[in-house]
C-alpha cells in the first residue's frame, strides 16, 4: 500500500499519524503547507536574525520519516498569515476562520491534481478531503478520512441552544455562520471515505446522522507526549485552577466563570490561556477575577501546567482536546465533560472528574472538592502520569495501524 498523508497545518495528531503509516512501511508522501526543518541552514540563519519568527516555526517542525517524500504548498498560509498579521479579518469584519477555510481547500485541491500519481490510498483530515477523496475514488484508491471534531450537526444544535440562551454570545459561535458549501463538502468527504477513524465515543455517535456506515467509523483516542510533558515540582502554595485553549464559549468558559463566581474563594487563582474568542469587551466585567494570558509558545504549556493544581476544560464541542493528554502526562488531574473526549481518557473519581455540559453547579462542587482534599489531589496527580503513560502516542500509532490493517483486509 502507497499512502500518502495530507494536512495543512501538521498537527501533532498528523504527525503521529504519518509516524504510523511509515512504522508500516505504508506512507509514500507527506504535502503540508509549512514543514519547518530546524536542522536546515536558512533555520538556523532565522533563528539568529529574527528568534521570535524562528519560535513560531518551531510549532510547524515536520521532518519526513527516512525514504518519504514531503512536499510543501507554502504560498497559501504565508498569504494567510500575512493577512492575519495584517488584522485583515478584523478590518473588513469577518472572521478568520474565512482564512483557515481557504488555506484547507488550497491544500485539498493542490494534493488532489499534483500529488497523487503513484499513490494507492490518501490519508486526509475534515474540511481538506473533497477533493482528493473525489479524484482518488476515480483512480480506485482508498480514502482514509480524519474526523478529529464532533460531526457539524451536532455542533451546530449546540451552538444554537447557546445562542437562544445566550443572544450576546451568537457572535462567537463559529458553526452558526459556516457557509452551506463547505457543510455539503463535510459530508461529502464522509460519503467518500472508506474508514473515519475519529478520536473519542462522543464524535462517533455524533456521526449518527451523518451519510456514512457507522461500521466504517473507528475510536483511536490521541495520545499523551509522556517525554515531552513530565510532572515537576510546583513552585508556590496556591490552589490554582487552569484553563488552555480558546477562550469562548465553545469551550465552556463561561460555564467556568459562572462556576467561579459560586466559589467565591479567596485565596485561590484561576488562569486562562488562550485567544480570547468572546465578543468584545465580554470579558472585561470578569477581569478582576482571574489572570489572563492571550497566547504562549507551546513549549512553555508543561511549566504552566506544573504550576497548577487541576485542569479545567468544560468544553461544549469538542474532539478530543489534546491539553488534556499534556495535562495528564505532567501529572495534572482534569475536570472534564463527555464533549470534551474526557471519558475516552480518564475514570472519574481516579484522574479527575467527568461533569455535565453547562453545569456549573456540578462544576463548582468539583473544584471545591480539589480545593479541600489536596491530599487525594496528589493521589490524583500520580494516576493521571500512570494513565498518560498507558495513553502514550505509540499506542495511538499502533490503534491506528490495526484499522489501517483491517481496511486492507
Amino acid at each position: 500500500m502507497n499512502i500518502g498523508l495530507m494536512h495543512p497545518t501538521g498537527n501533532p495528531f498528523a504527525r503521529q499519524a504519518a509516524i504510523a503509516l511509515a512504522e508500516q512501511g505504508q506512507l509514500t508522501s507527506i504535502t503540508t503547507s509549512i514543514a519547518h526543518n530546524p536542522q536546515h541552514l536558512w533555520a538556523q540563519k532565522l533563528a539568529k536574525l529574527a528568534p521570535s519568527l524562528a519560535r513560531e516555526l518551531e510549532r510547524r517542525t515536520w521532518l519526513a520519516p527516512e525514504g518519504v517524500s514531503l512536499h510543501q504548498f507554502l504560498w497559501p498560509e504565508l498569504l494567510r498569515i500575512l493577512l492575519l498579521k495584517a488584522r485583515l479579518p478584523q478590518r473588513l469584519g469577518f472572521s478568520p476562520q474565512r482564512l483557515t477555510d481557504w488555506l484547507y481547500h488550497q491544500l485539498d485541491q493542490h494534493f488532489a491534481w499534483y500529488h497523487l500519481a503513484g499513490l494507492t490510498g490518501v490519508y486526509a483530515y475534515e474540511d481538506g478531503a473533497a477533493e482528493t477523496f473525489t479524484v482518488a475514488k476515480q483512480w480506485g484508491m482508498r480514502c482514509f478520512y480524519d474526523l478529529p471534531i464532533v460531526y457539524y450537526r451536532q455542533s451546530q444544535q449546540i451552538q444554537q441552544q447557546e445562542a437562544a440562551q445566550f443572544p450576546e454570545l451568537a457572535p462567537a459561535l463559529l458553526s452558526l455562520q459556516e457557509p452551506a458549501a463547505k457543510l455539503a463538502r463535510k459530508d461529502q468527504e464522509l460519503v467518500l471515505a472508506d474508514r473515519v477513524i475519529v478520536p473519542s465515543t462522543i464524535v462517533k455517535d455524533s456521526l449518527a446522522t451523518a451519510p456514512v456506515n457507522r461500521d466504517r467509523v473507528h475510536v483511536v483516542p490521541f495520545g499523551a507526549p509522556i517525554d515531552y510533558c513530565q510532572p515537576q515540582p510546583k513552585q508556590h502554595p496556591h490552589f490554582r485552577v487552569l484553563f488552555v485553549g480558546r477562550v469562548g464559549p465553545r469551550k465552556g468558559v463561561h460555564y467556568l466563570l459562572q462556576a467561579w463566581r459560586l466559589l467565591a474563594l479567596s485565596d485561590a487563582q484561576l488562569q486562562l490561556i488562550g485567544v480570547n474568542e468572546f465578543p468584545p469587551g465580554w470579558l472585561n466585567p470578569e477581569r478582576d477575577r482571574f489572570t489572563y494570558i492571550p497566547s504562549i509558545p507551546h513549549a512553555q504549556l508543561p511549566a504552566h501546567y506544573a504550576q497548577a493544581s487541576v485542569l479545567v476544560l468544560p468544553s461544549l464541542i469538542e474532539g478530543l482536546a489534546l491539553v488534556q493528554l499534556e495535562a495528564l502526562a505532567a501529572g495534572l488531574p482534569l475536570i472534564t465533560t463527555a464533549n470534551a473526549g474526557g471519558t475516552d481518557i480518564i475514570t472519574d473519581g481516579v484522574e479527575g472528574f467527568v461533569v455535565p455540559i453547562r453545569d456549573p453547579e456540578t462544576l463548582a462542587e468539583k473544584i471545591m472538592w480539589c480545593y479541600e482534599h489536596p491530599e487525594e489531589l496528589m493521589q490524583m496527580r500520580q494516576a493521571a502520569r500512570r494513565r498518560a503513560e498507558v495513553l502514550s502516542w505509540r499506542r495511538y500509532r499502533q490503534q491506528l495501524q490495526g484499522v489501517i490493517q483491517g481496511a486492507l483486509g
